[in-house]
């Protein structure tokens, strides 16, 4: 049974309180201080990556605030940064906002007046991801920022290397939605999106499609603005893509960009003939593990202006009466294992989509206009992205391998108690799966990405 200490008999020397009490045991009671604690106290470091790398501040410069007067509480990159951190912490839309507006963590995070008072509200929210951010000058500074961010960090190196992953994937809908559609091969009515990675797992560019189109619609409104941040840069470029883009305009864009690449082709006639020879059976006793068989050779395609490497993969596994047959067109050198394990590395890409959804929540796209639903999947971009930001980059070794998942549960859910002083507050953090070791690592290794001016 659980009562009010107002109502329960008190013992002996104890003062009247609105502490919850236990009949299980009378040494525990139950207090609730929502303003003085948080379960998102890892979120601060966070914070501090957004500070090292001067994130937010690239967004303030692009963003515009269509607001008038000067009564705004709140301001525009305040409230873009708890739209954000929310959704870093599972918050995957504004439903929250009111509580999280009252969150010394979040509100430590906005910063400005909201350190001393509330965050934004629901509907303070509500207004800012369905109206002001979805202008046009907004949604297109928007859609460019995940560039501009991963032009910040991973520009202070040079990688010498650019490898481009490109996939869409499905957000299913359950509503009215503007621009939801069945899709067949999904079976289920959903939106679309598009998205390119970097092989850091960076997410370089995406887009919201309406759930019926072709999975490589649009391809080049995508991948074109990624391709031009890089032009000018002495790189090596590759590419890689599934069976949906094995399309000659393609090809022709990514030879013409100087980009090696390697893309799924799907099977006919003339190219099983063309390894005819690979597609018996072997000789012999059924084999007990996976046999592997190559051919490579050039092939034109009737839409095809000219003739291309394909490189073909056969696979004789055990119990299985057929062999498995893929087909890859690629205008590498390699030797064709190669070319087969270089694309194979784009299940990486489907990994992290995977990461965007479970972690990030990105398919949570509930509002009835499809400009809002693309707000909120840029939203949801720039959350991964910073996400994807601390495990690439501040993560200590023995923790690198954290998933996006288990860096929100272990490292974003902390617990704390903020006790505060007249100059200063304090977070009294809970040390659980991350201790307070591994937190001040985690520390300095932000603090090593600040900019500092070189001494005079």
């Amino acid at each position: 049974m659980i009562g009010s200490g107002s109502q329960i008999v008190q013992l002996a020397g104890e003062a009247q309180s609105d502490a919850l009490r236990l009949d299980f045991d009378h040494r525990l009671k139950l207090e609730f201080h929502g303003s003085s604690v948080t379960s998102d106290a890892g979120l601060l470091a966070y914070r501090e990556l957004d500070d090292a790398l001067g994130l937010m501040a690239i967004a303030d410069r692009h963003l515009v605030d269509g607001r008038i007067g000067r009564n705004g509480r709140h301001d525009l990159v305040g409230m873009l940064r708890q739209s954000v951190f929310g959704r870093l912490a599972g918050y995957e839309d504004v439903n929250d906002a009111d509580r999280l507006g009252r969150d010394p963590a979040m509100r430590w995070i906005v910063g400005g007046k909201a350190v001393e008072r509330d965050a934004a509200s629901t509907s303070q929210m509500g207004r800012f991801e369905t109206e002001w951010l979805v202008s046009d000058e907004n949604l297109a500074a928007l859609i460019d920022l995940p560039g501009r961010w991963i032009d910040r960090v991973r520009g202070r190196g040079s990688p010498g290397t650019i490898v481009l992953d490109m996939d869409s994937s499905v957000g299913p809908t359950h509503g009215d939605q503007e621009g939801t559609a069945y899709n067949g091969h999904f079976a289920c009515t959903c939106y679309h999106p598009l998205f390119v990675f970097n092989q850091f797992g960076d997410l370089e560019r995406s887009a919201l499609r309406p759930g019926n189109v072709h999975s490589a619609d649009g391809w080049k409104n995508v991948l074109e603005p990624v391709v031009a941040r890089y032009r000018e840069r002495d790189l090596r470029r590759y590419f890689r893509a599934d069976a949906a883009f094995a399309n000659p305009e393609v090809y022709e864009f990514l030879e013409v960009e100087d980009y090696k690449y390697t893309i799924r082709l799907p099977a006919n006639r003339v190219l099983q003939d063309r390894i005819g020879y690979l597609l018996k059976r072997p000789v012999g006793r059924p084999p007990i593990t996976v046999r592997r068989y190559y051919a490579s050779f050039r092939y034109q395609a009737a839409s095809w202006t000219m003739p291309r490497r394909v490189v073909a993969k056969v696979e004789w596994h055990p119990g299985e009466l057929y062999p498995r047959v893929g087909f890859i067109v690629t205008n590498l050198a390699r030797p064709v294992e190669r070319v087969v394990a270089f694309y194979n590395k784009r299940g990486t890409c489907e990994q992290w989509i995977k990461e965007g959804k479970n972690a990030i929540k990105w398919t949570r796209l509930s509002c009835c206009s499809f400009a809002a639903n693309a707000v909120r999947l840029q939203l949801h971009a720039l959350a991964y992205n910073l996400a994807n930001f601390m495990r690439t980059l501040a993560l200590p070794e023995a923790v690198a391998q954290w998933s996006l998942t288990s860096l929100r549960e272990k490292l974003i859910k902390i617990g704390a108690k903020v006790v505060r002083h007249a100059r200063y507050a304090v977070f009294q953090m809970a040390e659980v799966a991350v201790p307070r070791e591994l937190f001040d690592k985690i520390l300095r290794l932000i603090d090593g990405l600040r900019r500092r001016q070189a001494p005079a």
